[in-house]
């Protein structure tokens, strides 16, 4: 039972015995060290803290000699893929007033700024889409008129010299007519279904690799535990390639690519708290990002390369936010990791 109570929590809660050999761990920990239960339980603190900060290791030494509850903040913890700011509490469990066990709490410091930093990221994008999305209402009325215009004075005239013109003025408004369309984004409801996100990350793997040259490597790193998600296969195959036409493009045509999946629990996207997500993370070894275009890479129009039109990004991330998911960036130079979040939902759950 309190196990059951152990997994709904926040923070990461680990129980060790007197050798500090782990042996529980909670749902929340997991995700904490990005690692399974099966793997961690049996590991001594001195293995899983082996990376970390030397002073996580003393607590729980100091804890065990003294038999008194302590408290440790802004710790660094480098078990995954990138280092946390985490806060320690530990509590020894007495038996005959010696210590049994040692219970730990691990809360990451860091963790709040990553929930305003995606509630802004939601924000400005839903800002961003409305305004574009009247400018491009704006722009296609007038923009249809002239295309009828054209079409009638071509009629009118019978010099080819001066339907060249006109074709001209018919076939720029067709382009802008395009872009228009592609601004405004997803004009159709996702038609979910039960679909395997493997399914379309191997798609996307080999739409792209078509494409790329022998110089560009595309590797994947699956998790085969990810459940059937609700999705429309064919939005999230436009959204997951949008992402790794992104990287190819950064890369420009010689790097590697690694596509990676991951299950994670009690993930809070938008507000709303779920189980279960599955992590799709599209990673390159490319120059990175430059840090001013970080907080825009999801605008429309805004991009970074001379023939880009800087709608691939926003169009992903709309696609994804119909899913009820999100999409995220980290970049420095050397890796770029852009991670999508979907969340795992049986039909009665969906909204």
């Amino acid at each position: 039972m309190y196990k059951r109570i152990l997994d709904h929590l926040n923070s990461a809660i680990l129980l060790f015995d007197r050798k500090l050999t782990l042996t529980y761990i909670n749902s929340a920990g997991e995700i904490l060290l990005a690692d399974s239960s099966r793997h961690l339980v049996g590991l001594s603190a001195s293995e899983l803290f082996k990376s970390s900060d030397p002073a996580l290791l003393v607590n729980l030494q100091q804890c065990l000699t003294m038999a008194e509850p302590l408290v440790d903040r802004e710790l660094i913890l480098d078990r995954t893929a990138h280092s946390l700011t985490i806060n320690l509490s530990a509590t020894p469990l007495l038996n005959n007033e010696q210590v049994n066990e040692i219970l730990v709490e691990l809360q990451q410091v860091d963790n709040h700024l990553r929930i305003s930093k995606e509630e802004r990221l939601l924000s400005q994008q839903n800002t961003a889409r409305l305004l574009v999305r009247g400018l491009a209402h704006e722009i296609k009325n007038p923009l249809g008129g002239l295309r009828g215009a054209a079409q009638l004075l071509d009629m009118e005239l019978h010099d080819p010299e001066l339907k060249e013109y006109t074709q001209i003025i018919i076939a720029e408004s067709d382009r802008l007519q395009g872009l228009m369309d592609k601004m405004l984004g997803p004009n159709k409801l996702p038609n979910k279904k039960a679909i395997n996100i493997h399914e379309v990350l191997e798609r996307v793997r080999q739409l792209v690799q078509a494409e790329c040259s022998r110089s560009l490597t595309i590797k994947s790193d699956y998790d085969p535990s990810i459940p059937d998600i609700l999705a429309d296969k064919d939005q999230l195959i436009q959204a997951i390639l949008n992402v790794a036409k992104n990287a190819v493009q950064a890369l420009d045509g010689k790097g590697e690519i690694i596509i990676k999946t991951r299950i994670n629990r009690q993930v809070t996207i938008g507000r709303k708290r779920y189980k279960l997500a599955a992590k799709c993370d599209i990673i390159d070894n490319g120059p990175g990002i430059d840090a001013d275009m970080m907080n825009r890479i999801f605008y429309p129009m805004i991009t970074g390369r001379a023939k880009g039109t800087g709608l691939g990004l926003s169009i992903a991330q709309a696609l994804i936010n119909q899913h009820n998911g999100l999409i995220e960036c980290n970049s420095e130079p050397g890796k770029t990791v852009f991670s999508i979040f979907l969340p795992i939902m049986t039909p009665g759950e969906e909204q």
